[in-house]
């Protein structure tokens, strides 16, 4: 082997190393302080802002009217209990309703214990809600029974993904 062959192997794995240790560091840094908060900017995050804001207008506004299913123990909103957004409020209008750390998702949760893809909520044909988990690492508690399948959810249950607790209430 040449020694030229020989000084470059040695910077490449000084390269490696040290990259190592950054790296190191920085997860170290991110376990210890977490992760750095910022704020959102740009044409997709104010379009989002105004429509979250506005869809527990909506709800108040609705007054008498019922989701699909018409029921008396219809669900008319989807809140947050408990959690980092706890009071926040989502009208039920027959959208798929998405869970996790993505922030395409309709509720965006900063937890830990969320995957970036971990539940929703979708109305089936008989106009009752069900949750469904997404195949999330920590799971999808529906009164504090992980949920395998499906599960339809009844009124006022707690549905809990990490520290973030949600209910279907009229």
């Amino acid at each position: 082997m040449s020694e030229l062959t020989l000084t470059v192997m040695r910077l490449g794995f000084l390269a490696v190393l040290w990259l190592f240790v950054i790296v190191s560091i920085q997860v170290i840094r991110s376990d210890l302080f977490g992760t750095r908060v910022t704020q959102r900017t740009g044409r997709r995050a104010d379009a989002q802002r105004p429509q979250q804001r506005s869809q527990p207008q909506r709800a108040q506004q609705g007054g008498g009217r019922r989701a699909r299913g018409g029921g008396r123990n219809t669900p008319t909103k989807l809140v947050v209990s408990e959690g980092s957004l706890t009071g926040t409020t989502v009208a039920l209008q027959g959208q798929t309703i998405t869970l996790g750390r993505a922030h395409d998702s309709t509720i965006v949760l900063d937890d830990d214990y969320a995957s970036s893809r971990h539940a929703r909520i979708y109305p089936d044909r008989d106009g009752r809600w069900i949750v469904e988990d997404l195949g999330s690492t920590n799971g999808t508690y529906l009164d504090r029974t992980r949920l395998t399948t499906p599960t339809p959810i009844p009124l006022e249950a707690p549905i809990r993904i990490g520290k973030t607790v949600i209910e279907l209430r009229k």
